[in-house]
Formats: C-alpha cells, structure tokens, sequence
C-alpha cells in the first residue's frame, strides 16, 4: 500500500524509518519531510496545511493511508476533511478529528475534559484580557511557583513556571494584553503547581480499542540541570525507571482508560495517539496535558523499541480492530539525544553543512530541522537531528550516543550532556 506522513521532522523520519521495514509498505511519501527522509521515502514539497494540495497528492498516487506528525494539521481538521470527502473517506488517517485534537488546542478544553471525567489534574481558572486583572487576583491566592499556559497552540513553548509573584503578574499581562504568544495566549490558563517528577505516556486508539506504548521521559529546557528557556525537547529516555508496574496500574486505570471512555461518551471521533504528560507526586500520577500525536523527540526513543509492524498497527486503528494487538517490545533501554543549532530557541542560522552522519555507528540518526543543498545535508530548523542508542539502562545507552554525537559537526552545534540526571 502506498503511504503519506504529513510533517518534516524528527518524529516523520522516525515514522518513515518504521513503515519501510513492512513488507506492506508501497511507495512511501512525505509532505514536507527533510533530507532524512529524503533518503529513504519521496519528499513532497507541501505545507501541513494545504489540504487541497495534500488531497491531489493522495489521489494521483493511490495513497490509502495517511499518517499526521504534527499538531497544526490536526487542530486545522485533517481528518474531518479526509472524512467529508467522497473520494478520500475510504483512506485510513491516523489522526484525531478536529474535535478530539481541541484536547490539545485548547488547554482549558482539556481541563474541562479531565474534570468531566474524573481524571486527576491540577486546579485551575482561565483568564482573557477581560478578566486580566481577576487572574492577577488569583495568583494571588496560591503558594509559588506559578504556572501560566498559553490556551492554544505555541510550539511546546506557551508554558511559564514562575517563582516570583510580580513577574508572574507582568508575564500574564504580557500573554493576554501584549500577545507574547500571539493568538495562541488570548486566553491563559493558570494552575497550581505540581511537586514532582515528569513522564509522558503514549496510547494508540482505535476510537474503542487500545495499546498503551512505552514509557517516555523527555527533556524541555535547553541548559544543564532543566534551566533556561523551554524548547520543543532535548531528548529522551525509554522506559522510565521508576515507572513500575504498581505505578503503571494506576495510570491504566486513573488516567488511559478513563480518557479513553471518555471520548467514547463524547461522541468525539478518535483513531490515533494520544500523548499523556503526567506527573508523579508522591506516589499518584496527575495528568499536566494532552496531546493529540506522538512527541518529539519522545517518538525516536520509543517508536524504535516497538517490534511490531507499524503498517499493520496502523490498518488495525483504520478497522477498529486494536484488540487483536499484542505489542512487542524491545526490553532494552533507548535514548535520544537532540542537537541543536546555536541560539536555539531564540534566533539561529539556517543553512549550515552537517558532516558526520555516514560515520555514525550502532547508533540511529533521526534527522529534524535538516533539508538538502547542493548535495549536502544542511541545517534548516533549531533543533537539528537526534541521536539514538539502545544500552542495557539509560547510562550505557547515552554514552553510545554521544561517543556518535562526537562523530557529527555542524556550525554552533549544541547537545545537553546531562540527559538522566534526575532518574
């Protein structure tokens, strides 16, 4: 069968470096894609969010499956405008509808969710400019730190955690009157801190059916020991070690199945991932967000551990038939370590010569903000490519990774040294 992803980065090319190992798997295509999937599938210059470019695609190249990476397309209804076509209802998308993706474009929508269905989270209230001065009140009334959330879409980068009460009154009012988010904090939810340790779960659903996927712990900030500024991810470790079984029971039946249920009796039309950021406080596990496709860099760490055919995965989401499914996976411990350009995530080059990659060994290199120039592999995005390894546990995969990160040059190329400092 011939297959598109939609998206261009790290986690495309994971995709990509899965589905071609099926026997099943036809011509494969990417829309946009970068220079590592170049290598391995047909890049299709189309933006994520030109349906109509995307849908002439489909139908000149006999595509039957379609699987979305990224976030923006699905909040823009992908998949309800795959569904109310005549000539593309009959293609399997793995992706939400536009009204199961709200889960993550609207992070008062996801509360209000997880309120409704008895699922564990922090409190909250939401403000807009209106109620700018209540919102200020409220932070009044609870202990730092603060925690400010952008409602909409802001690239992983709309999250503030403040220790101070002042600036989180000039952050907040930077936010909904100033747009510092654009229109993504228009409206801004605020919440109580939770005391913790951080991991992401991954479920895959059918809509009735689903398989809860590896354990993840990825990291956001870009400097030593999580400080300075949030990124999109620096990398990630699979399993969690402290995520054992007793633990992993709890957040089955606290949080997976209750979700799970949930859209169900919301009539909200659900066929693929959902990526559960939970934290662990004490010993009970609290749900921070949603979001409504796998993460990145998370998936490079994960999607390698699962030995299943993700072709065959993917046709039992489209027939709702997940519980025929049993997952197999590699015990060992993966990890991926994200380079970066220089600056990011504030202003970088683009353009840059990557050399290196060939002479990376037992390691895979899962490219992300990378594109092809003149015959080479240069930089064009922040966070450049990762690097993954598989160990016994955490510290022997990581330093495989960044024995082969040594091997990889690019200009102002930077990488945190310092992934599993708190596991």
């Amino acid at each position: 069968m011939n297959i598109l992803i939609v998206g261009s980065g790290g986690r495309e090319h994971t995709f990509a470096y899965k589905l071609v190992e099926s026997k099943q798997c036809g011509n494969l295509f990417v829309a946009p894609g970068n220079a590592g999937t170049a290598a391995i599938a047909t890049n299709v210059d189309i933006e994520v969010t030109d349906f109509e470019k995307i849908k002439e695609l489909v139908l000149a190249e006999n595509i039957t499956m379609v699987v979305v990476g990224p976030e923006v397309p699905l909040v823009a209804g992908i998949s309800d405008f795959f569904k109310k076509d005549v000539h593309l209802k009959e293609i399997t998308v793995i992706g939400p509808s536009q009204e199961g993706a709200t889960l993550e474009g609207s992070k008062e929508y996801a509360k209000e969710f997880m309120v409704k269905h008895s699922i564990p989270t922090a409190a909250y209230e939401s403000f807009t400019s209106d109620t700018l001065e209540k919102g200020k009140a409220f932070l009044e009334t609870l202990n730092a730190p603060y925690v400010l959330k952008a409602d909409g879409l802001a690239a992983g980068k709309g999250v503030l955690i403040l220790n101070d009460l002042e600036e989180a009154k000039q952050e907040l009012e930077d936010m909904l009157a100033n747009q510092k988010f654009g229109e993504a904090s228009a409206k801004v939810v605020i919440e109580e801190f939770l005391d913790g340790i951080e991991l992401s779960v991954f479920v895959l659903t059918d809509g009735k059916n689903y398989i809860t996927l590896p354990t993840a712990k990825d990291y956001k900030r870009i400097g030593e020991g999580d400080t300075g500024l949030n990124t999109g991810g620096m990398g990630a470790i699979s399993p969690v070690p402290f995520a054992d079984k007793a633990f992993m029971e709890k957040i089955e039946n606290q949080i997976v199945k209750p979700t799970v249920n949930g859209l169900s009796k919301d009539n909200i039309d659900y066929k693929g991932f959902i990526f559960i950021g939970l934290i662990k406080v004490e010993d009970d596990p609290k749900v921070i967000e949603y979001n409504v496709r796998m993460g990145d860099p998370e998936t490079e760490a994960v999607l390698p551990r699962v030995k299943n055919d993700l072709v065959d995965l993917f046709k039992h989401v489209g027939n709702q038939t997940l519980n025929e499914v049993k997952l197999d996976l590699d015990p060992r411990t993966a990890v991926t370590v994200m380079t970066v350009a220089g600056g990011y995530p504030e202003a970088y080059d683009k353009g840059d010569i990557i050399t290196g990659i060939e002479t990376v060994e037992s390691s895979i290199v899962f490219q992300a903000g990378t594109t092809l120039k003149d015959g080479n592999i240069v930089t064009n995005g922040g966070r450049v490519l990762t690097v993954t390894s598989f160990g016994e546990n955490f510290d022997e995969a990581l330093k495989i990774s960044y024995k082969n990160i040594e091997k990889i040059k690019f200009k102002d190329m930077y990488f945190r040294t310092d992934l599993g400092f708190d596991l």
